[in-house]
């Protein structure tokens, strides 16, 4: 069992910056993918970006490239996602997930955190 907890949404105007954090505790906290996914009111659940479990390898939505980075410090089992630029369209609640390899789909996943909020006012 891996468990995840998310922290540092918030709300924010559009061109600042945020930075979220998925502390991962259990057997393979620091041996798996991670990933981060959002999801809007009245929408599916999207993929962000997600990192490999040594960090060697990043995936990232086209929607964020250039303005999101995806970290992770496995001494602390800890996921950083780094959001700058953030657009109105980015609010959404963000979740972070676990899985044995990485990948854009939500069925890859085996282990999901409850989520934070993110706020972009125009």
């Amino acid at each position: 069992q891996v468990q995840l907890v998310e922290s540092g949404g918030g709300l924010v105007q559009a061109g600042g910056s945020l930075r979220l954090s998925c502390a991962a505790s259990g057997r393979t906290s620091s041996n798996v993918g991670m990933g981060w996914f959002r999801q809007a009111p009245g929408k599916e659940r999207e993929f962000v970006a997600a990192i490999s479990r040594y960090g060697a390898n990043t995936n990232y939505a086209d929607s964020v490239k250039g303005r999101f980075t995806i970290s992770r410090d496995n001494a602390k089992n800890t996921v950083y996602l780094q959001m700058n630029s953030l657009k109105p369209e980015d609010t959404a609640v963000y979740y972070c997930a676990a899985s044995a390899l990485i990948g854009s789909s939500t069925s890859l996943y085996d282990y999901w955190g409850q989520g934070t909020q993110v706020t972009v006012s125009s």
